[in-house]
């Protein structure tokens, strides 16, 4: 039998993160498992290739689907997640966010020592290094490359100076001292190269002897003796044969918010009724497995542009649409080289809020339906996209059948409070559009459009139009000791049982304000060092909010 200390389920951001740090123990042999393929693909490197790889199923993204989602009209809403190297990080839009300083303070709060925000905040400065170098907030020599926002459309300048222009606050760091207001985002992108998880972990740890990665292999079920994790039984998608391989040391669980507990489902661990629903041997009960799930859901609000300067212009055509690629490819010049979405805010959608609760990506496109519906028209859009929803979902089994998709129940919009808060932020992001600064390069509103005005047509509009702006996390959250929910434990070890982790956004329990590659490779960089046995680093109490509260 295959024997390895460690095994890592899932070549994704925390994957990747952890298949780095531990194989730098020498004496360590570390077996990675990956059930897509390599990072190979011209659309994952070229930034411009993300809007084809989100769009559709492929060698690169899972494409799920969610079951009906009752207060979104009853529509199956299309989710795409990374499959292969980098996991999401390979196809996602390459914004660096970290969420809120309080998001972190709040899980501290929720009884999980050591993750406040000057807890992590280290963390996120050994993973990053930002453009220009570090400073209180930022690490300057990390793997995770970390640019500026540097495309000189003059729409993202513009949409930034509406904002101010409508009464909102500027800021030049989402990241650091003042999250809330618009200014330009930082992206996961360096030299016109995307700057995934492998490209800045997996990659450099490729030729070490200790570390060995498969690709093309499912995890069909974790194997556990007697209370502990002992080994994965993997599926061979080249043979169709089955094998188990052996873990020494631990199992640890890194295949995302969505197939992390459908992996723990499939291996006996979570809810004993559903698991029974489906002849499933119950191994541990554990009734928050797959429950608990959020997502940020967004609305995407556009405008024609009476100028030729937006995505649509720049590959109008066959032969300009080869153009771009060809630059790319043979020079690393021209539009391949941006992700087209480089300006954006932090907005509160009511005065008496603690932190902002609306986040703002401006797309130098006219979005529809993830880009699967191609608009014909240079244009522009405000991604509005709820960051604290109230609703909670959950990932469950449609069937005992390990290559089966899991089933996905986000629950979008069940209370008001979620419902007010994108309806007021459809509002604001209009007020914001009507300001001078954006006249150049404003025409007709093209979605909701016109019609669209009082709170009950804006509600319909949100119905059928709604949808994932990609951040699933919680389905297997940390807890603290005595929580009937939690599935782990603050170091991620699974409850009641030994030599088990889960390790990726899903053990987060709550949702951060923002895009979330970045938090869950801080989370794999800590627990790295929980595996190793190595001190947490010291927490770092220099930053302080926009408040001028010092995190603490």
């Amino acid at each position: 039998m295959e024997r390895y200390d460690y095994i890592i389920i899932g070549a994704g951001s925390a994957g990747c993160v952890l298949a780095n740090r531990l194989s730098e123990d020498a004496d360590k042999q570390v077996l990675l498992l990956e059930a897509g393929g390599k990072d190979s693909s011209l659309m994952i490197k070229m930034p411009a290739g993300v809007g084809g790889l989100i769009s559709k199923e492929g060698p690169q993204n899972w494409g799920f689907w969610t079951e009906p989602e009752p207060h979104l009209n009853d529509r199956k809403l299309w989710w795409p997640r990374g499959k292969g190297w980098g996991g999401s990080s390979s196809i996602n839009g390459m914004i660096y966010i970290r969420g809120h300083a309080r998001d972190y303070d709040q899980w501290r709060q929720m009884g999980l020592p050591g993750w406040g925000y000057a807890d992590v905040l280290p963390y996120f400065k050994k993973s990053e290094s930002l453009e220009g170098g570090g400073d209180a907030w930022h690490g300057g020599s990390g793997p995770l490359k970390v640019s500026k926002a540097s495309a000189a459309n003059p729409i993202y300048s513009a949409a930034i100076e509406a904002g101010a222009q409508a009464g909102y606050p500027l800021t030049k760091d989402f990241n650091g001292f003042q999250q809330e207001g618009f200014g330009p985002y930082q992206l996961t992108i360096h030299d016109g190269q995307r700057w995934s998880a492998a490209r800045g972990y997996l990659h450099p740890a490729l030729d070490r002897p200790n570390l060995t990665c498969l690709t093309g292999v499912r995890t069909t079920r974790i194997v556990v003796e007697d209370g502990r994790a002992v080994g994965v039984e993997i599926h061979d998608d080249k043979t169709g044969t089955r094998r188990i391989v052996q873990a020494d040391a631990e199992v640890l669980l890194c295949a995302g918010a969505v197939q992390s507990p459908h992996i723990l489902q499939l291996s006996g661990i979570g809810d004993p009724e559903e698991l029974s629903a489906h002849g499933i041997k119950v191994v541990k009960a554990l009734k928050g497995v797959g429950a608990n799930l959020q997502d940020h859901v967004d609305v995407c609000l556009s405008w024609v542009c009476p100028k030729p300067i937006t995505a649509y212009s720049m590959r109008k055509g066959l032969i300009k649409t080869l153009g771009v690629g060809l630059s790319y490819m043979l020079f690393g010049k021209g539009p391949g080289r941006q992700n087209f979405l480089e300006s954006g805010a932090f907005l509160r959608s009511r005065p008496d809020l603690d932190r902002p609760d609306l986040q703002i990506h401006t797309v130098l496109a006219i979005m529809q339906d993830h880009g699967k519906v191609a608009v014909e028209k240079d244009g522009f859009t405000f991604h509005v996209c709820q960051l604290r929803p109230e609703s909670r979902g959950h990932v469950g089994l449609k069937s005992a059948d390990p290559l089966a998709d899991p089933a996905i129940f986000a629950n979008y919009l069940a209370t008001e409070e979620d419902r007010r808060a994108i309806r007021e932020g459809v509002k604001m992001m209009r007020k914001v559009a009507e300001q001078s600064a954006l006249d150049p390069y404003r025409a007709e509103e093209y979605a909701p459009g016109a019609a669209v005005q009082t709170d009950a047509e804006i509600d319909a509009w949100i119905k059928r139009s709604a949808e994932t702006i990609y951040h699933p996390v919680g389905t297997c959250r940390m807890g603290a000791q005595g929580d009937p929910m939690a599935v782990v434990d603050a170091e991620c070890r699974v409850q009641g049982l030994a030599g088990l982790r889960v390790v990726d956004a899903s053990v987060m329990p709550t949702l951060v304000g923002g895009n979330t590659n970045a938090p869950t490779i801080m989370i794999a960089e800590k627990i790295a060092d929980a595996i190793r046995g190595r001190a947490f680093l010291p927490a770092e109490d220099a930053p302080v909010y926009e408040d001028g509260r010092v995190a603490a």
